[in-house]
């Protein structure tokens, strides 16, 4: 099934792959007896010339004889998994490109060559995720750049979805996310006085079981034309029920390809929320997007995101949701992407005292670096403006400023049942005018993920 893009993948490890010939070494013979003194270099090049020649079984003593040089484990290394690529053990071959590019994420030829494995193994999302990967090295020569895509647009057609799920724990310093002020100031008439707030009204801490699933389809319909499905789900589940929070968000819809390098989709969207053991909200909508390639290692997508709300909880927060979303993204290595971008965001609800916009931007950075480990850091401000004052509270309308950052950390290469561990950090500050609003989050996630 993957025959095609196996073979392309071949050819572009032969293109991207390549180690400088080196001189014969001179026999040294003596009473009938020769002997070979061979430098590092030379014995990695009498196990090139015979893996070429595809003398598998006399090189692999030159191959393990090599490891043992010092500065050569990686040669070592990648001629030892392209033997076993070559004698029919993907598996093994794939662990020895895992091992170099664990020491070294930006060699290029080791991760098309480990694409070409994942496809052998019947892995082709993982392929993608490589072949994504190496197609952001500037380095590349244009007609490989090409040729990657044209590997990338093969595994698509024949391989439509991808799954991710992780698991895990997360102590949270405040799971409902409400004010740490024991008193607040409230209106009565022309007198503003004190308010002591009750416990349950406060700031909790607890540690909650997470889960999280997404699942992405996408499915050649016609020419440029693709079929779009997605389902994400999250929640967390703490000590009882009351603050118990989960979230299912599906998505259907179509992309077209405006050219070979913009993209525009349609999708129709719905979600469902359930909090303290009861049903909060539910959401009815749609999406639009473009994005486009500006250069290999740049892009920029816009996606505007409109929605009914309909609040189950309380009538006077239904209304109208709507949001703009510019993201540009730059690949400053093979490994590392930097993304930044600004936002709008609109309520229309039923009560102007909760209708406000919000503007604000990101800017985040995340990759892969030696030794498998995953990083990925992002930052957010904006700025909140509402519509009517809440006057049991203020006299003005509330305004707030949000800030969020996160952090996280994974090592691909630790297996746990088949599942990577990461470790994530979110802080969130809402600085409001009305106190009762005033609210700073800590969280941290311990989580086991698996890409599917």
């Amino acid at each position: 099934m993957w025959g095609r893009a196996a073979a392309v993948a071949a050819a572009l490890m032969a293109a991207v792959v390549a180690t400088p010939a080196v001189a014969q070494a001179t026999p040294d013979c003596d009473d009938g007896t020769c002997r070979i003194q061979l430098t590092p270099q030379q014995l990695q090049a009498a196990a090139e010339r015979l893996v070429s020649a595809r003398r598998f079984d006399e090189a692999a003593p030159l191959v393990a004889a090599l490891r043992q040089a010092p500065g050569f484990a990686m040669q070592s290394r990648f001629l030892t998994g392209y033997i076993a690529a070559e004698t029919g053990h993907p598996d093994q071959a794939a662990a020895q490109y895992r091992a170099i590019l664990t020491d070294d994420p930006g060699q290029t030829g080791v991760r098309l060559a480990l694409a070409k494995a994942m496809l052998a193994l019947h892995k082709p999302g993982a392929a993608d995720r490589q072949f994504k990967i190496a197609e952001q090295d500037q380095d590349l020569p244009p007609e490989v750049l090409r040729t990657i895509r044209t590997v990338r647009d093969t595994i698509r057609a024949q391989r439509p979805w991808q799954v991710d799920v992780s698991v895990g724990l997360a102590p949270d310093t405040n799971i409902n996310n409400a004010t740490s002020l024991d008193t607040i100031r409230v209106n009565l008439g022309d007198n503003s006085i004190p308010l002591t707030l009750d416990e349950r009204a406060r700031a909790k801490s607890g540690i909650g079981q997470t889960a999280q699933v997404s699942a992405r389809m996408r499915l050649p319909a016609a020419d440029r034309l693709s079929i779009l499905a997605d389902l994400d789900g999250n929640g967390t589940n703490y000590g009882g029920k009351d603050f118990d929070d989960y979230v299912v968000q599906l998505a259907a819809g179509a992309d077209y390809a405006l050219t070979s390098k913009t993209h525009a989709s349609l999708e129709a969207v719905g979600a469902h929320r359930w909090y303290g053991g009861d049903a909060v909200s539910r959401q009815i909508g749609a999406r639009v997007g473009l994005q486009t390639t500006l250069t290999p290692s740049r892009r920029v997508g816009v996606q505007l995101d409109l929605r009914r709300t309909t609040a189950l909880f309380d009538a006077r927060y239904s209304g109208w949701q709507g949001g703009l979303y510019v993201t540009y993204e730059q690949a400053v290595s093979p490994t590392l992407l930097v993304s930044m971008g600004p936002f709008v965001r609109r309520d229309w609800l039923s009560d102007n005292t909760f209708s406000n916009i919000e503007t604000g931007a990101n800017v985040g950075i995340g990759g892969a670096m030696p030794l498998g480990i995953n990083f990925g850091l992002r930052a957010g401000a904006s700025r909140a403006v509402y519509d009517a004052p809440f006057v049991f509270f203020d006299a003005a309308p509330r305004r707030d400023w949000r800030l969020v950052a996160r952090a996280t950390l994974g090592n691909r290469k630790i297996r746990v049942l088949g599942l990577s561990p990461q470790i994530g950090f979110s802080w969130t500050r809402i600085e409001s005018t009305i106190g009762f609003y005033d609210a700073t989050r800590s969280r941290f996630e311990f989580t086991l993920a698996r890409y599917f």
